[in-house]
């Protein structure tokens, strides 16, 4: 068999064997050249997809970048402070609307009823402002913000108010930090507005719950000062168009 190809080989003319030759190294090229480029496509998607998360981006930052909208630049603060807004409303609410029901004194009835009625407003807000800028919202509350949920459900007479409304202050006196800020560096008109709506609305709540005499303002301190453990700022997503 050996001397039957090298027979064959050398009954060929050298101008055949050089474009055998010549094939043989371009297909060769080829298949190194489509095997170097299928994973670097892969690893450019993956990348894509993991800016932000794992490639030591700070928290909130989705890894988008400063986007450009006819409301002026978005950027990733913008995006998270949108999708906070949003995440806020989806436990606020459901927790005052139990106070309004829970709730033995009067004073934490009635922050239930600020709750519910400027939560359902600032929501109704925070989607328009959602599909305007065509982002995706959150449409469940975040792991941290369910076991809040939780834990007032295990509560009962005085501790549950109590419960209630140490975790709505504490809850409301982050984001007030947040909102000013946004309000203050925020290029976009919308994001603004929205900022300006939340402010009136937090401090509107702030005030409430106070009023109520039941804020361990100490334990309020003690925690402002303690290692910051931020929760994820995202809960399960959807489109805008989706309504609790």
């Amino acid at each position: 068999m050996l001397f039957l190809r090298r027979r064959s080989t050398s009954g060929l003319s050298a101008a055949t064997r050089y474009a055998v030759a010549s094939g043989a190294v371009i297909g060769a090229l080829t298949l190194t050249l489509i095997a170097l480029l299928i994973p670097m496509d892969a690893y450019r998607g993956r990348a894509a997809a993991a800016t932000g998360a794992a490639a030591g981006a700070p928290p909130g930052d989705d890894g988008a970048g400063t986007m450009s909208t006819p409301y002026g630049p978005l950027t990733a603060q913008d995006r998270d402070f949108v999708r906070k807004v949003r995440l806020a409303g989806l436990w606020e609410l459901p927790a005052g609307r139990q106070a309004q029901q829970r709730g033995t004194r009067a004073s934490v009835r009635h922050a239930g009823d600020h709750l519910v009625e400027g939560h359902t407003e600032l929501d109704r807000r925070v989607i328009e402002v959602g599909q305007a800028l065509g982002l995706d919202l959150p449409n469940q509350p975040n792991e941290q913000q369910q076991g809040w949920l939780a834990e007032l459900n295990r509560a009962q007479g005085d501790d549950y108010e109590r419960r209630f409304v140490q975790l709505l202050r504490m809850a409301h006196g982050k984001v007030f930090a947040l909102v000013a800020q946004v309000r203050a560096q925020s290029r976009n008109t919308m994001v603004r507005q929205l900022a300006t709506d939340a402010n009136s609305t937090v401090l509107d709540h702030i005030t409430v719950l106070e009023d109520t005499g039941l804020v361990d303002f100490d334990a309020i301190a003690a925690s402002a000062s303690a290692p910051a453990t931020p929760p994820s700022s995202t809960g399960r997503t959807s489109p805008v168009r989706t309504t609790k």
